[in-house]
């Protein structure tokens, strides 16, 4: 039997090449996952565990919590400290370390890097062993300033020119003294540091005096765990903590594993769906071999082999098929994570240098999934030709499904379609995350109750194509007759279309309405022309605001500004307003009292004031940081959005209790309106700074749906596998159906059809059974769109389902694509056939 399957495998070697295709693509997708998350990871950690060497012992401000009235904050590193820790015995050295936001900009005066990836920090001087010097000298005062190499190669800086920077507002325009090197992981992923002498760095960040960390070195001689030891005996205990460097190091490595796990996981989900698109073709492709063997199969039972015989000996087809899929697979799959890596690189994202990684883990992976998937396809029709009686088998080469396996099959499918709808409709109407596992458990359920009965639904939907098939006469009518004629056939074939249609238009009916809901949510939420802020949403300086009130066109300003409480001994963050322009600004819903800011009079959103059991006219005792309290009156209750929530109070009140008031945003009203013209006034007023944004409605909008549109373009360009493993099942089913065929396609040439007719059929089947799935995938969409859209409707007030009509014109369009295409190889191959042979044929 272990002879006979492998002489199947070498006699069908064409037949089974779509077959391995498809299965070696989706290993292709899961060992290029695998690698290539796995080469990042390796090299970011080997990166940040560099960036450790000089330290083997760090010190962090000690968190205290905060109690009854008291706000939590954090304790101060003060200088005392610093040589406190570098006189402890067995310290060699210790360096105060102060960091921060420091947007940089090239010689254009755009950003450098990512917002939240532009860095700044302190050159701690001849002992700083953190940043060698390639070339300058280390930066003294505020004039100077060091800039890591990969930034200056990036933007063509070198030693004595002038730089463009920001920290929290104002444009500073120092020297750049000298370049250095780093092992700082965001510089290898593309960011920028800039280093400031230590005095300059804790003026900049608002650390007069104190730094952020205090990194200590070993003596010879002396471990860490002993430094560390060392080290919380000498300090206060109440101040600060400490941790090893090798403890930092592993943290940031579990950390990256983390964030790459992540990644990983999305990737292996589009992986999975490939592959699973391909267990139809593998379904569909071991069906009709072992229909057109079904004689030889008989006969084999005949003469002594019983059930199990046959059935294995399909395995082994299968698992021959499977390794050379997976094998081949595996090996494109590390050209594949070689070409992630560097792709990332052109997209400027670059990651740090190191060597390919392909884990034992990988190959094992890649092996057990061919194998395993192939396999596991290829059993159910293994087992069915089985039971098939040689006598019957004899007597008929298409074993034609009962009428009772038909009812079955349709009974099964009815019932999980029931189900999968009563689901996804019941996690509609749940709160937030928590109808999210309901929705997807119906997902899966409707998606397989389809699956089922799509041989019964292949008839209805496809004889409405009839009026249209007419037209192309004789073939037409034949190539409708040949795509209902096997209804399993058919629906295994659009199948795999359908699936990944079906998430292409439901990803896209999402987007689509979120886009619409957050226009509508800026647009009915604010009524300033625009909001100005950081490039990495960090603190504003206060003197922003005074700049753009100076400019004489601007109407009317309004900070918010964040500061934390207590309130009935919980923490809970205030946003600070200018009371007498906040009306003017914003066009929040009241729906309790009325929006009053000024004085002791606040307002709240719904979700704090249900919180706290507040409505209009409640009093409540506020804590502020420095101490003091106060009694506030809930004036209103407004709703709250994605852009303003909390509790709101006039910045008169709150100024007086901040030591260092800083804005996360202003508001701004103009007297000409939002244009092209008055946001590049704006932006020139203050002083074309490359760390601040001026964004107008649009641009909160886009900026709040980047997100969602950088998943869908995801989406776009991973389910594109899926879509091509559904090509090569549509080719694989029409070349074995042409070879089935062969003699009732010679009899048509016979009787007079010409070659143009026969390749005119097979393309019109091919294009019927593309659109099936399309039609099937793009319904099924809309409904997962819809449903998954009155999900998000219960936390996003402004949300309404709209439906891009014209992506899914061209998702139908791409479906016929798709048959048009696949039909080429096949309908060539039917015209071509000798006539006399193919009669001849079995």
């Amino acid at each position: 039997m272990f002879r006979t399957a492998l002489r199947n495998v070498f006699a069908h070697k064409a037949r089974l090449l779509m077959t391995v295709l498809a299965v070696m693509l989706g290993v292709a997708f899961v060992s290029g996952t695998l690698v290539f998350t796995n080469t990042i990871s390796e090299a970011l950690q080997k990166s940040s565990a560099k960036g450790f060497d000089h330290v083997d012992v760090a010190i962090a401000p000690k968190y205290r919590e905060g109690e009854g009235d008291t706000v939590g904050k954090s304790a101060e590193l003060t200088q005392g400290l610093l040589d406190k820790a570098e006189q402890t015995p067995g310290a060699a050295s210790a360096v105060g370390v102060v960091t921060g936001f420091t947007a940089l900009a090239d010689k254009d005066g755009k950003l450098m890097g990512d917002g939240f990836q532009s860095r700044g920090g302190n050159y701690w001087g001849d002992k700083d062993s953190r940043y060698p010097l390639v070339s300058g000298r280390a930066p003294s005062g505020s004039g100077q300033v060091a800039i890591d190499s990969e930034t200056a190669a990036r933007a063509g800086y070198q030693v004595g020119d002038t730089v463009r920077l920001s920290v929290d507002g104002p444009v500073l325009t120092p020297t750049i003294s000298a370049i250095f090197t780093t092992d700082d992981g965001n510089v290898s992923a593309g960011g920028s540091l800039a280093l400031f002498d230590t005095t300059t760095a804790q003026q900049l960040f608002g650390k007069k005096g104190t730094y952020d960390e205090i990194d200590v070195k070993a003596e010879a001689g002396t471990s860490q765990a002993q430094l560390k030891a060392a080290l919380d005996k000498a300090l206060p205990k109440n101040t600060a903590e400490t941790t090893t460097g090798r403890q930092l190091a592993d943290d940031q490595a579990a950390s990256i594993a983390e964030s790459m796990s992540g990644l990983q996981q999305g990737l292996l989900v589009f992986a999975g769906i490939a592959l699973f698109v391909g267990t139809f073709i593998i379904a569909n492709t071991f069906s009709m071999l072992v229909a057109q063997r079904t004689k030889e199969l008989a006969l084999l039972r005949a003469v002594g082999a019983s059930r199990r015989q046959v059935t294995r000996s399909v395995l082994i087809e299968a698992f021959v098929v499977g390794t050379v899929a997976a094998v081949t697979g595996l090996v494109a799959g590390v050209g594949i994570g070689a070409g992630l890596r560097s792709l990332m690189g052109s997209f400027d994202a670059p990651v740090p240098d190191g060597p390919l990684v392909v884990t034992p883990g990988t190959v094992g992976a890649a092996l057990a999934v061919g194998i395993l998937i192939t396999m596991l396809a290829a059993w159910l029709p293994g087992r069915r030709a089985a039971k098939i009686p040689p006598v019957a088998a004899m007597s008929s080469v298409h074993a034609k499904a009962t009428k009772r396996s038909l009812v079955l099959r349709n009974t099964i499918g009815a019932l999980f379609s029931a189900a999968g709808v009563a689901v996804v409709l019941a996690a509609t109407t749940m709160e937030g995350t928590d109808g999210q596992a309901p929705m997807g458990l119906g997902a899966v359920l409707l998606i397989i109750g389809v699956f089922v009965l799509t041989p019964l639904l292949s008839r209805p939907v496809i004889a409405t194509a009839a009026p249209v098939l007419r037209v192309f006469g004789i073939s037409g009518k034949l190539a409708r007759q040949n795509s209902v004629r096997n209804p399993r056939r058919t629906a295994a074939t659009a199948s795999a279309l359908m699936i990944g249609l079906t998430l292409i238009t439901g990803m896209t009916v999402m987007a689509g309405s979120l886009q619409t809901s957050i226009d509508k949510m800026a647009a009915s939420a604010l009524q300033a022309d625009y909001v100005v802020s950081m490039a990495n949403g960090n603190f504003l300086s206060t003197d922003v605001e005074k700049k753009l009130v100076d400019t004489g066109y601007v109407t009317a300003t309004s900070p918010l500004r964040n500061a934390p409480s207590r309130i009935d001994g919980e923490t809970e963050y205030l946003t600070g307003v200018k009371g007498s322009t906040i009306g003017k600004l914003t066009d929040l819903k009241v729906d309790d009292g009325a929006f009053e800011v000024g004085g002791s009079r606040v307002v709240v959103d719904g979700d704090t004031a249900e919180r706290h059991g507040w409505k209009a006219g409640s009093d409540f005792t506020v804590s502020y940081e420095d101490g003091e309290k106060q009694q506030l009156t809930v004036a209103g209750v407004y709703e709250a959005n994605e852009m303003m929530r909390g509790i709101m109070l006039d910045l008169g009140t709150l100024s007086p209790h901040q030591s260092d008031p800083t804005d996360m945003q202003v508001m701004v009203k103009t007297s000409d309106g939002a244009s092209a013209a008055t946001k590049d006034r704006l932006e020139k007023a203050l002083g074309s700074n490359p760390g601040i944004q001026v964004q107008d409605k649009k641009d909160i909008s886009n900026r709040i749906a980047q997100m969602f549109t950088l998943i869908l373009n995801m989406v776009y360009g991973l389910l594109a596998m899926a879509v091509l493993v559904a090509v090569l099942g549509v080719i694989n089913t029409l070349a074995m159906s042409v070879f089935e065929r062969s003699q009732e396609i010679g009899m048509l040439r016979a009787i007079g059809l010409d070659r143009k007719g026969i390749k005119r059929m097979v393309r019109l089947e091919s294009l019927v059974i593309s659109l099936f799935g399309g039609v099937l995938g793009i319904g099924l969409g809309v409904f997962f769109g819809w449903a998954a859209g009155e999900l998000l409707g219960t936390s996003m007030a402004t949300y309404e389902l709209v439906l891009p009509w014209a992506r899914m014109g061209v998702f139908l369009l791409l479906a016929a694509a798709v048959g048009v295409l696949a039909a080429l190889w096949p309908a060539r191959r039917a015209a071509r056939l000798n006539m006399l042979a193919a009669i001849k044929s079995e």
